[in-house]
């Protein structure tokens, strides 16, 4: 028995590792990692879109920008519309601006609005987030849905008005 244990332990010390070990630590790697503010914004933005009973990001002159944008084929919408983040020492401070859809409270929406985008922006980019502000710009009523750029109904809507 004794042999048995002998037998393992010794050939592997003897041979060495046949692969190369990556450094235990983050410090033993020189280099930085920089995360741009637009990445922040877009995480920021789809943690809010998350959240029940936020129906749009942006405000009003936003959404009619980008709606204009989307009619004439300059590009779909952005991700991080109506949001702004600032990065500074590894620290990110967010800050959003919402529509609440109607028949939501629209402070405990707006509250839950600013845990999920610390939650996930602290999880996803391992970055301190100090503080999250929330607007409410508008409430969208019930039945007041935009359609999506490039769906029929898009396109319907101003023949159906002549």
């Amino acid at each position: 028995m004794t042999d048995t244990v002998t037998e393992q332990s010794a050939p592997e010390q003897s041979d060495g590792p046949s692969y190369i070990e990556a450094p235990a630590t983050d410090s033993a790697v020189k280099g930085r990692i920089k995360v741009a503010d637009e990445v922040v914004e877009k995480v920021a933005a789809l943690a809010a879109l998350e959240v029940e009973g936020v129906a749009d990001m942006g405000g009003d002159l936003a959404r009619a920008f980008e709606s204009v944008r989307d009619r004439i084929g300059l590009g779909s919408r952005r991700a991080n519309q109506g949001v702004n983040a600032q990065i500074h020492n590894g620290e990110v401070a967010v800050s959003l601006t919402i529509v609440v859809e109607y028949g939501h409270v629209v402070m405990d929406v707006a509250s839950e609005v600013k845990t999920n985008v610390a939650m996930i922006v602290s999880r996803m980019l391992g970055m301190r987030v100090m503080e999250v502000n929330v607007t409410v710009d508008d409430v969208r009523l019930p039945g007041d849905t935009r359609p999506a750029p490039g769906d029929p109904a898009a396109d319907e809507e101003p023949s159906s008005a002549a």
